[in-house]
């Protein structure tokens, strides 16, 4: 949520350390506390994943058709060759799936928000979340979190508003969210009027936003007068706007003059209040389970009882096979488990070193596999990482950022900006954008609803809203 305590924007310049290293650090945890519970009335995870999926079916149903219609070799594919949603695409996906071409493109942008699909230059792709759709409450869950930090993005603001107060109203929802979440029933759309407008003066006077330099007394000749306070009106159409957003994406409910939250929102907002995340929960018996779940199972350990699992599990297979099927969860979408599959192949050591070489010219595979080798080489895990080009290194930091948002807490998400090579904001989020990675919007959104600095979250908006729309 959004902190009162101005920040310096500026990233900090600090040592550089291997970015592969990123994941295994969300494995430090601080000393444990009782698992907070949900307020009284919460529904049970289940019954929020059903819900969440009820709303995410238009999309999912995009998605899939995507995932199954399009791509180079596919009978039904676009005459290009590509998955992208271009007019053909979405006049083809409308007439299959019996929808407006326009519906089809609202569901398709809403996929991309919760992760369903992934868009990289010409291409898409389904995101490991539509992989695990039916299965996995905790996915869908995550899913819908994602589009739910993206609200803004999912409904267009009014036209002719300023870009400043859209971005001051947007850093002041989350305490009107806090203030419905506490009130958990309807609340009268005049007192959040209220209220947003009370937190808009608190972004603004956190700011300094005073003048410089001498001024006169009013009413003496040549003084200017004094700025008009706030209207009602001024803020009105942008609290309509954000209310109708939230309540596109299932957030809140609107009507008679009152808003709710629904028990996603109300369950999404305290998950944001408490600072935890849906993790997914270790299986039992790691060492019996594929690669991708042995993973996973590790997510939760510690790096040295993790490291011990990797060993096991290594002990019980071929070390070909074991490779093979290491590198082959490092080419799914979930971008923790490429960071823990890397891993436990430091742990195979100098057997794995053809198959690792064998993965360089995989665009999504290559840093993890340069710094594995540079490494294996006998350079010093903190220098390992200037093996990496630029853009190698920025990709890395999207891909381990992601794996951060979707398994991490928020304050690790705005610690890893530190680990950036680049040494300012914005010379970060141009090369995250020029990179390309799949995940950039989603990663950006995360950022920006994780980072209690306004300025920097307005600026890490504005480039997720630009790489989302393909703007500049």
């Amino acid at each position: 949520m959004t902190s009162r305590i101005p920040r310096d924007s500026r990233l900090r310049l600090v040592r550089p350390r291997p970015l592969a290293a990123a994941p295994p650090a969300m494995n430090q945890r601080r000393p444990r506390r009782p698992a907070p519970r949900p307020p009284e009335g919460t529904p049970a995870r289940s019954e929020l994943a059903r819900m969440a999926r009820s709303g995410l079916a238009d999309a999912a149903r995009v998605a899939r058709w995507a995932d199954s219609a399009l791509g180079p070799g596919r009978g039904s594919a676009t005459a290009d060759g590509k998955a992208t949603l271009s007019d053909a695409t979405a006049e083809h996906a409308a007439r299959e799936l019996g929808l407006p071409v326009a519906k089809v493109r609202a569901d398709w942008d809403t996929a991309r928000l919760a992760g369903l699909v992934e868009v990289h230059g010409g291409t898409a792709r389904p995101g490991w979340r539509l992989r695990a759709w039916n299965r996995d409450d905790s996915a869908v869950l995550r899913g819908w979190v994602a589009l739910f930090d993206a609200w803004s993005l999912a409904h267009p603001e009014p036209a002719g508003q300023e870009p400043a107060a859209v971005a001051e109203v947007v850093s002041a929802m989350p305490q009107v969210l806090s203030f419905l979440q506490l009130s958990a029933g309807p609340v009268p759309l005049a007192q959040l009027l209220d209220l947003l407008e009370q937190r808009v003066t608190e972004l603004r006077t956190e700011r300094c936003e005073v003048p410089y330099g001498p001024r006169l007394e009013p009413g003496t000749p040549g003084a200017e007068p004094d700025p008009a306070p706030a209207t009602d009106t001024s803020l009105a159409p942008l609290l309509d706007w954000a209310l109708h957003a939230l309540a596109s994406v299932g957030a809140l409910t609107c009507g008679d003059g009152h808003a709710t939250l629904t028990p996603l929102g109300s369950w999404a907002v305290w998950v944001k209040l408490e600072q935890i995340c849906v993790a997914a929960q270790s299986p039992a018996g790691n060492i019996e389970q594929s690669a991708e779940d042995m993973l996973r199972g590790c997510a939760q350990l510690r790096p040295n009882a993790a490291r011990a699992e990797y060993r096991a599990w290594l002990a019980a297979r071929p070390v070909g096979s074991a490779v093979a099927e290491l590198l082959g969860a490092a080419r799914g979408e979930d971008a923790l488990l490429r960071g823990l599959a890397f891993e436990a192949l430091r742990v195979v050591g100098a057997p794995a070193e053809p198959d690792v070489r064998g993965v360089l010219d995989e665009p999504t595979l290559r840093p993890y596999a340069l710094l594995w080798l540079a490494e294996h080489d006998g350079v010093d895990p903190e220098d390992a990482h200037e093996v990496l080009t630029r853009p190698e290194a920025t990709w890395l930091w999207v891909d381990t950022a992601a794996a951060v948002a979707d398994h991490g807490e928020a304050p690790l998400l705005v610690r890893h900006l530190e680990s950036a090579v680049q040494a300012t904001v914005p010379a970060l989020l141009a090369e995250v954008r020029a990179v390309g990675h799949p995940r950039t919007v989603q990663v950006l959104v995360a950022l920006a609803a994780a980072h209690p600095d306004p300025a920097l979250a307005k600026a890490v908006r504005r480039a997720a809203f630009q790489v989302h729309t393909g703007g500049s």
